[in-house]
């Protein structure tokens, strides 16, 4: 906290987190941050699973974690990368609808230049009643 005190002390107006992949993560991120005085929006940062080695790797060298219901899925379909592409489309929609419920300030998506899922989670997200934050 004491970094992000000081971003925000150097002029950050917002703050965007690092991947996650359980909302209580970031619920628990935002808790402490305006315990600790924090009073700039803080924007939840998804990135969808595109393959399950791809996102072992990514969350081994971040720190990020993945709840064991999707872990499980990842190892049930691992070898399938269409499976898992569709896999991590359905968490990032159910994330970020979860998230936009609860009145985060927006989402940032980190896409690694990847549209199609990113254009199916919107659409779901459309679907859902989530029209205002995708104009």
């Amino acid at each position: 906290m004491k970094f992000t005190r000081l971003k925000i002390d150097l002029g950050a107006e917002f703050l965007i987190t690092q991947l996650f992949y359980d909302n209580d993560d970031y619920y628990a991120f935002v808790d402490r941050a305006q315990k600790a005085g924090v009073n700039v929006p803080i924007i939840p940062g998804l990135m969808p699973v595109l393959s399950a080695s791809q996102i072992r790797r990514i969350t081994g060298m971040c720190g990020a974690s993945i709840p064991k219901e999707l872990d499980e899925l990842l190892d049930r379909h691992g070898d399938d990368n269409r499976a898992v592409r569709q896999i991590g489309i359905e968490h990032t929609t159910r994330q970020a609808s979860d998230l936009l419920d609860s009145g985060v300030p927006g989402v940032h998506f980190y896409v690694l230049n990847r549209r199609f899922s990113m254009t199916r989670i919107l659409e779901n997200l459309r679907e859902s009643g989530h029209t205002t934050a995708f104009s």
